[in-house]
């Protein structure tokens, strides 16, 4: 047991202090995304638009996370990532407590849209940051606690979300989401203003390639549109799913989606650290967290037994930690060729596109077609961005870059 904790410990050494003061910020961000998973439960029954109209609404989610991610990578590489992350998170905390007072279809359609198209410029900055802030050897295990800390604050917000919707309402969970946006922006004034952090790596590159015209990462490209239609599943459809067809409460829902965010937490980073050590690619390990997740929806349709939604749960967690990590240090890797801000962008990109038609067809299918098909669809889905993940390995191993 001693040695067990030794090692966890171990493979957190070396990162630097802005990385660890990133990864609060990200932590306190997170924990107030709470609202999130309960979305589309939110619309429909406090609401009661239709899951049909609730599509259309978290498609717009993804249209503005797509705008806004684009305009964040070009502010990012004219002005500075620093500034885009300070505007993004305080606009952020004001425009999510302004979202519980929207309540016609029209309005919430707009209102999410300008939401996050704000709150997503934030991400090519902060990748851009985790960067800068990372020692060159430690960028894997730099992404690794940042998403740690992305799963602890998700881990305790959706159970905390639950019990807030229980003993309040869903107001409450507006506001305190709002203020957890504020109080991260108040974070990072404090302790990663620029001339108190001593940046590691610089970003500025001569002669610049451009991400359009870099093939292997446009194949990534595709292969991670694909993988983030079928991952997104988890976060509209699969609450609706435990509502109504294993008739879950709030609360329930809650903790299981938080329990992938603590399993997250406690074994991630031991797992990321032994996994930089074997001789598999990037890419191959991308590859194998893609296939799992894809099964995590298909068995699914093996029985209606609730228990299976924890079997579920848990292959798409392992899928989500070994493909995640390794993806976005793939991004990193080749951002070192033209300007990080694009390169970055265009990989955050990737999943904004997943979101506006992986919400949005999820709960069309789901309405039309129940939600068997629906898990068989995405789990296809998910076979073609392993064959395109496979034609990538191919590629690069044949052309060596």
């Amino acid at each position: 047991m001693k040695k067990l904790y030794t090692n966890y410990i171990d493979s957190f050494s070396g990162l630097s202090t802005e990385i660890w003061w990133l990864a609060l910020i990200t932590l306190i961000n997170r924990a107030g995304t709470m609202v999130i998973p309960f979305l589309s439960i939110y619309l429909t029954e406090d609401l009661e638009i239709s899951m049909g109209n609730v599509g259309w609404i978290m498609s717009c989610f993804g249209l503005g996370s797509l705008v806004g991610t684009w305009l964040g990578g070009k502010l990012t590489d004219s002005i500075g990532y620093y500034k885009i992350m300070v505007f993004s998170l305080l606009a952020t905390g004001f425009l999510f407590i302004g979202l519980q007072y929207l309540t016609t279809f029209k309005s919430l359609y707009l209102g999410v849209f300008f939401t996050m198209c704000v709150a997503d410029m934030f991400r090519p900055a902060s990748f851009v940051a985790m960067s800068a802030y990372s020692k060159p050897e430690n960028k894997t295990r730099s992404v690794t606690l940042i998403r740690l800390a992305i799963n602890l604050g998700f881990s305790a917000g959706p159970a905390i979300g639950g019990l807030i919707i229980m003993h309040l309402n869903y107001s409450g969970l507006f506001w305190v989401d709002g203020i957890t946006c504020i109080l991260a922006t108040l974070v990072l004034l404090i302790v990663l203003h620029p001339k108190k952090a001593k940046i590691q790596d610089e970003i500025k590159i001569e002669k610049p390639e451009s991400a359009y015209k870099d093939t292997p990462f446009l194949i990534f490209f595709m292969a991670m549109i694909l993988f983030a239609i079928v991952f997104f599943q988890y976060f509209s459809v699969m609450p609706i799913y435990y509502r109504e067809t294993h008739e879950l409460t709030e609360l329930q829902i809650g903790l299981l989606l938080g329990g992938n965010g603590l399993f997250i937490f406690l074994f991630e980073m031991p797992l990321i650290k032994w996994l930089e050590r074997t001789k598999n690619t990037k890419v191959s390990l991308i590859l194998f967290g893609a296939f799992l997740v894809g099964l995590s929806l298909i068995v699914l349709n093996i029985t209606h037994w609730s228990g299976i939604l924890i079997i579920g749960m848990l292959l798409m967690t392992i899928g989500e930690m070994i493909a995640f990590p390794f993806a976005h240090g793939f991004a990193l890797d080749r951002a070192k060729r033209g300007n990080q801000g694009e390169f970055m962008a265009m990989y955050a990109i990737a999943f904004s596109i997943g979101s506006i038609f992986g919400h949005n067809a999820g709960l069309q299918l789901a309405e039309r077609l129940g939600f068997d098909d629906t898990w068989s669809i995405m789990t296809g889905l998910a076979v073609l961005c392993v064959l395109l993940l496979f034609i990538l390995k191919v590629y690069m191993k044949k052309n060596l870059r």
